[in-house]
């Protein structure tokens, strides 16, 4: 049998910092976050908070917040609208990828709440992880209109109501990375395998855009969208609740169909 071993540097320190809650709490609760700064040459750790939720916002985005600006400036973390909108605040937050600013704390059962960084991605510091290469691939699906006839000259490209419902759910993506990297062909094979497969769809099925064969080409490939075995981790994950699932497989079908 094979021996794995991890590389020195990824081994996580559980024994961090700890941070107990004032002695009147009323709802302490403890939130272990991972901590990593690459520049400090130490290994990772989880760092253990103690809130009184009596005295919070609901939602782990506002622990988070509250740790930050009263207990420990030096934790990072992305965030902006704080509506489920931007997608910034992306994490693992017990064990599920989603959304900091839209899950309750008291939807977390068990206890602590454990905190880190989307997985498998390399992390810039504590929970905010190197979006680089993601970014890279979502502007490689090319996600603008492609035409080639002229625009007409006294109105717009026009879209019928059913043609326009077909791209609403895929235009609602917001590109926070929780389906990718609940992923295991993007774990495994993240610099060949497309991370933004249902941002491709959505392009594809805009009945104004006239480059579809072309984007179907690009995609015919072993790797770029045949990795996917429709595991359903990305639907799963989805904090929008798209189905990247879904549409992988009718990209699929209709490469399947045109060679027909």
């Amino acid at each position: 049998m094979a021996d794995i071993f991890l590389p020195p540097g990824s081994r996580i320190n559980k024994n961090g910092k700890q941070y107990k809650a004032a002695a009147d709490a009323r709802k302490p609760r403890a939130f272990r976050i991972y901590r990593f700064d690459p520049d400090s040459g130490e290994n990772p750790r989880i760092d253990t908070y103690e809130l009184d939720m009596a005295a919070c916002g609901p939602m782990v985005l506002d622990a988070l917040i509250k740790i930050k600006n009263e207990i420990d400036p030096t934790l990072a973390f992305r965030r902006s609208c704080r509506e489920g909108i931007c997608g910034s605040c992306a994490m693992n937050i017990d064990g599920v990828n989603t959304l900091a600013c839209t899950l309750a704390c008291d939807e977390i059962k068990g206890g602590d709440v454990k905190i880190y960084p989307l997985p498998h991605m390399p992390v810039v510091k504590d929970l905010v992880p190197d979006l680089t290469q993601f970014y890279a691939q979502y502007a490689a699906v090319k996600p603008w209109l492609t035409t080639r006839t002229p625009t007409p000259p006294d109105s717009e490209r026009l879209q019928s109501k059913e043609d326009q419902e077909k791209i609403d759910r895929p235009s609602a993506c917001i590109l926070c990375a929780c389906c990718s990297t609940s992923c295991p062909s993007y774990w495994w094979n993240s610099d060949r395998y497309l991370a933004a497969l249902l941002a491709a769809y959505r392009w594809i099925i805009d009945s104004r855009d006239e480059a579809t064969g072309e984007r179907l080409d690009e995609l015919e490939d072993p790797f770029r969208l045949y990795r996917c075995h429709t595991i359903m981790n990305c639907t799963e994950a989805c904090p929008k609740d798209l189905n990247p699932a879904k549409a992988i497989a009718s990209i699929k079908q209709m490469i399947a169909e045109r060679q027909h």
